[in-house]
C-alpha cells in the first residue's frame, strides 16, 4: 500500500489549492503545451428531433499528422448516429461510477454523496443495495466516485473515494448471495494519499487490456501539483490490482506514475489497438481528449489545449468548456464517445489511429441534462448515465437515470 500526505481545497468544476509528496513519484518541473483550436461540426442522425448540434468552434489539427501508423490506420465514418433504445433505470441519487458485471450479472452503480453501491438488473431496471462503502466523506466534487470490476474476478469491486484526509482506492469482496445491503466486505486500501479538495478529485478508475488498474486524478484545485511528479495529483496512475508499481510499462519501474500535467481526468478508455485515451476538464478555455503515452506531460497548469510545442503532448481534440466539461469516455465502433456535464451532450469523435478522422458530432443535446458516465457494452451499444442530482443540475422526475444506446 502506498501513502502520501494531503490537504484541502475549494472551488468548482472549472476553477483552482494544495501540496502533496510521495516516494513513489519522482520530481520534474516543465513548461507545458497550449492553445489553438478545434472544429466542432456537430451533425448526423440522432433519436432526438434536433439531431446533432450544428455549432462550431475554431479548428485545430491533430497531433502527428498522417505519418507513421496513422497513415495506414482505418478511419471511422465521418457521420454516426445515436438511438436511445430504452431507459434502464431511474431515481438514482448523485450517481458517478458504472461498472458492468460479467455476463448478465447487471450493472454496479456508485452514488457519490451517500457512499452506496447498487446493482441494477439491466433487463428489468430493478435496483438492489450492495452496500455502503465506509469512510466516504462527500463534499463538493468528492465522495464515492469511480468503481471497477477486474475482468477476471467478479467477486472483487474497486472504488475511488474521498475520505476526511485524502482520495484513495480500495477494494472489497463482493458476494451477491448475501442479503441486500450487506454484500460488500471490509475495504482494503491499495493506494492512499491522492490529494483531495472541494474540486478536481479526478476519480475514474478502470482495468486496462494489460489487466493493470488505471486511475485518473485531479490536482484538487492547486495546479502546480499536476507538474510535480512527487504528487499523486493531476496524474494518470497505473498499478497492479494490489496497488503496487507494475515493474514495467511505467516511466519508472518503482512508481505508479504514468502521465502528468493533467487538470482533472474523469474519463479513461482503450481503443482496439490497446491505446489509452483520456478526457479532461479545462478551466475557462479548452476541454481535452488526449491519447495518453507513458511519461508524457499534458501541460496543465501552464496552458489549456494545443500549443504545438516540441516535448509536450497536445490534445487530439478540444472543446470550449461550455460545450463539454467531459466526464466519462468510451470507445466503440472506432469512435470516442465522451459524456458532457456542463455541455449536456454526448460527443462522438471519429478516430483514425491517434488522430481525428472527421469533426466531432454532438448528440442528445440538452435532452437528458448533465451526462456523467458512458461505458461500452460490446458491439454497437453504450450505457449512458446522467448527473442531474449532483447539485449542479436541474433534476426532473425520474432523475438520475441509466440509458441504453445503440450507436454507429
Amino acid at each position: 500500500m502506498h501513502t502520501v500526505c494531503t490537504g484541502l481545497a475549494a472551488g468548482n468544476e472549472h476553477r483552482e489549492a494544495l501540496t502533496v509528496r510521495s516516494r513513489y513519484l519522482p520530481s520534474v518541473r516543465a513548461a507545458a503545451a497550449g492553445l489553438a483550436a478545434l472544429g466542432l461540426l456537430a451533425s448526423g442522425c440522432s433519436d432526438d428531433p434536433g439531431g446533432a448540434s450544428g455549432e462550431k468552434s475554431p479548428p485545430a489539427s491533430s497531433p502527428g499528422g498522417e505519418s507513421g501508423p496513422n497513415a495506414t490506420a482505418s478511419a471511422a465514418p465521418a457521420k454516426g448516429s445515436v438511438k436511445v433504445e430504452r431507459t434502464v433505470t431511474t431515481r438514482l441519487k448523485s450517481p458517478w461510477g458504472l461498472a458492468p458485471l460479467p455476463g448478465d450479472g447487471g450493472l454496479l452503480v456508485s452514488q457519490r454523496d451517500d457512499g452506496k453501491i447498487f446493482r441494477v438488473d439491466e433487463r428489468t431496471g430493478k435496483k438492489t443495495g450492495v452496500g455502503t462503502v465506509p469512510g466516504v466523506q462527500a463534499s463538493g466534487e468528492g465522495g464515492l466516485l469511480g468503481i471497477a470490476v477486474p475482468p477476471d474476478n467478479a467477486k472483487m469491486v474497486y472504488a475511488y473515494l474521498t475520505t476526511a484526509s485524502d482520495n484513495r482506492i480500495v477494494r472489497m469482496l463482493y458476494d451477491p448471495k448475501k442479503r441486500p445491503g450487506d454484500q460488500l466486505g471490509a475495504p482494503d486500501t491499495i493506494l492512499k494519499g491522492i490529494p483531495k479538495g472541494e474540486i478536481h478529485n479526478g476519480g475514474r478508475i478502470a482495468f486496462g487490456p494489460d489487466k493493470m488498474l488505471y486511475a485518473g486524478t485531479g490536482e484538487s484545485g492547486q495546479g502546480g501539483l499536476a507538474q510535480d511528479k512527487k504528487s499523486l495529483g493531476g496524474k494518470i496512475l497505473r498499478m497492479t490490482p494490489e496497488g503496487e508499481p507494475p515493474g514495467q510499462g511505467n516511466p519508472e519501474s518503482g512508481s505508479v506514475f504514468y502521465s502528468y500535467g493533467h487538470r482533472n481526468v474523469q474519463g479513461l478508455a482503450w481503443d482496439d489497438e490497446k491505446r489509452l485515451w483520456a478526457s479532461e476538464f479545462g478551466q475557462d478555455t479548452w476541454d481535452e481528449l488526449n491519447v495518453v503515452r507513458p511519461g508524457k506531460n499534458y501541460g496543465w497548469p501552464e496552458v489549456e489545449g494545443r500549443k504545438d510545442k516540441a516535448g509536450f503532448a497536445d490534445p487530439v481534440a478540444q472543446w470550449r468548456t461550455a460545450d463539454a466539461s467531459p466526464s466519462g469516455l468510451a470507445i466503440v465502433k472506432g469512435s470516442a464517445w465522451m459524456a458532457g456535464l456542463r455541455g449536456e451532450r454526448l460527443w462522438r469523435i471519429p478516430l483514425k489511429g491517434t488522430t481525428k478522422a472527421a469533426e466531432p458530432q454532438a448528440f442528445l443535446r440538452g435532452k437528458y441534462g448533465r451526462l456523467r458516465t458512458v461505458v461500452a457494452d460490446g458491439g454497437s451499444h453504450l450505457w449512458l448515465m446522467t448527473s442531474e442530482t449532483d447539485g449542479r443540475g436541474g433534476p426532473k422526475s425520474g432523475d438520475d437515470r441509466i440509458l441504453k444506446l445503440k450507436v454507429s
